[in-house]
């Protein structure tokens, strides 16, 4: 899970934890409908808000896509930028609230990168700055868990228990367990063993449960007309996905 926001939690900030992350997270099936959503607008140019290691933002560079893959976690955009191709993309550690880029057709949080802007006021800086980014008529795509399907309920160590054998690192023993809840609020605890030395390191996060109404009316707020709202094809039933518009008669 990706955590976007001033302060860096420690799975994207420590580099032992961001050199495993793309291996312990595994497979990335939601980045299909992110991609085909680029494809299908015809966008030119990628903004990647909260890109991480990398994932998304190579996966639209090997596509032909031109690409800012933005974070604050240098360590993870180390990773990113440190993988094949990793060139080919423009890399900034930072937040959405400033971004010296050209304008960009398409601005994309993946993965739990909104409800990982936990402040109020940070959440509104970054989809002004996603505003801002965009091109009149871009589009701005993010999906955030649907607090009805209450996620944080299956996190506990009997059900997120996993050993995932990383190549040049040896056996990583990770789960996840919820100590706090508070809506709209969860707080979760990521733990991971490292066997080749047995190290253990910990990770506590924080994500926001937003409904349906409270994320519209936030982006209705900053200009954008939602567009669609709809849900994730790889996980129905438990995600949002918010695809929103900067009005191409905006030229501010």
């Amino acid at each position: 899970m990706r955590i976007f926001c001033r302060m860096v939690d420690e799975c994207f900030g420590n580099p032992r934890l961001a050199a495993v992350y793309d291996a312990v997270e595994g497979d990335r099936g939601d980045l299909g409908a992110y991609l085909g959503a680029a494809e299908e607008c015809g966008a030119r140019r990628v903004l990647d808000i909260g890109c991480g290691t990398g994932v998304f933002a190579l996966l639209l560079a090997g596509r032909g896509f031109e690409v800012v893959g933005l974070d604050p976690a240098g360590a993870s955009v180390d990773v990113a930028e440190a993988k094949a191709g990793g060139g080919r993309v423009r890399w900034i550690r930072g937040d959405a609230s400033e971004l010296p880029v050209p304008p960009v057709d398409l601005a994309t949080m993946t993965g739990n990168v909104a409800q990982a802007i936990v402040d109020p006021e940070a959440w509104r800086a970054t989809l002004e700055g996603a505003y801002k980014a965009l091109a009149p008529g871009g589009l701005l795509m993010f999906e955030t868990r649907d607090p009805a399907a209450r996620a944080w309920e299956r996190w506990r160590r009997a059900w997120t228990h996993r050993v995932v054998d990383v190549e040049g690192v040896g056996a990583v023993e990770t789960w996840i367990e919820a100590t706090r809840v508070a809506l709209p609020l969860v707080e979760f605890r990521t733990t991971y063993v490292f066997a080749s030395d047995g190290q253990v390191l910990t990770s506590d996060s924080t994500l926001r449960f937003r409904e349906r109404q409270e994320v519209e009316d936030d982006l209705l707020a900053q200009g954008f007309t939602v567009e669609e709202v709809r849900g994730a094809p790889d996980r129905p039933g438990r995600e949002l996905v918010f695809v929103a518009r900067r009005p191409a008669a905006d030229a501010t």
